[in-house]
């Protein structure tokens, strides 16, 4: 079980559920291998098979906190937002001080189009945690969701250059700079992250963004945008929905 753990934190999803699948066979009721498989599905993107190791901890310890955690994950990366937003909820009440609860409950929200209650989840996650890069990469991107990309710019350059800085921070920073028309500070940053022609992939998409806003501003004659519209159906990534695994210390 240690070495699994091991290969799977170090990001070495086969030998992680090779390792899992032999515990398993000696203790099919091992929640830790359960739980652990679960965690390499995930990581593989094998979700489907994620959920169903979950759900059998939950069916047997409804408040083990890492199943719960799992089941809320799959959800959103599945797009079930209500019943992500409802276990991300059920995390965030029970272990309020556990900033993956709030992490992915933000996240959650972003993505049901409900902005303001997320940034409400981020900013009072950072009073308890303000030392978590996912938290200030999240707010950023969820300022940059609700059409205010300037203050969400501002939140990410805080944090995209720090070692821990999760990677989505740079991914969004560079988001903020295409849809304020910077595209040479944007391919910069995409540039030391992917080959060039992906990088000028993403700023035709960030220009498409970026008229799309334009535009709805023009029509609501700037006052009160809802937000960029599908924007996170497609690059842009939360911190809580991209991590590899999240576990409830």
């Amino acid at each position: 079980m240690h070495v699994a753990e091991s290969a799977l934190e170090a990001g070495d999803t086969p030998l992680a559920m090779s390792l899992f699948e032999k515990v398993l066979k000696i203790d099919p009721q091992s929640k830790a291998a359960q739980l652990g498989l679960g965690d390499a599905m995930y990581q593989s993107g094998d979700l489907a098979r994620a959920g169903v190791l979950y759900g059998q901890v939950a069916a047997v310890a409804p408040d083990d906190a890492r199943a719960v955690l799992g089941l809320a994950r799959v959800a959103l990366r599945q797009r079930r937002l209500d019943e992500a937003e409802k276990r991300y909820r059920e995390l965030a009440a029970t272990h309020p001080d556990q900033a993956v609860a709030a992490e992915g409950l933000g996240t959650a929200l972003d993505l049901e189009g409900k902005h303001a209650q997320a940034q409400a989840v981020y900013r009072a996650a950072l009073q308890r945690h303000p030392e978590v890069a996912g938290l200030k990469a999240d707010l950023g991107l969820s300022l940059i969701l609700a059409g205010d990309v300037r203050a969400g710019a501002n939140v990410l350059l805080d944090i995209a250059g720090l070692p821990d800085a999760p990677p989505q921070a740079r991914e969004n920073l560079a988001l903020a700079y295409g849809m304020l028309g910077n595209s040479e500070a944007a391919r910069r940053i995409l540039v030391s992250d992917m080959p060039a022609e992906s990088a000028d992939d993403n700023l035709r998409f960030y220009r498409q963004l970026r008229e799309r806003l334009v535009t709805a501003r023009r029509d609501a004659g700037d006052a009160g945008v809802a937000g960029v519209a599908g924007v996170g159906e497609t690059r842009p990534v939360s911190a809580a929905s991209a991590a590899a695994r999240g576990v409830l210390q």
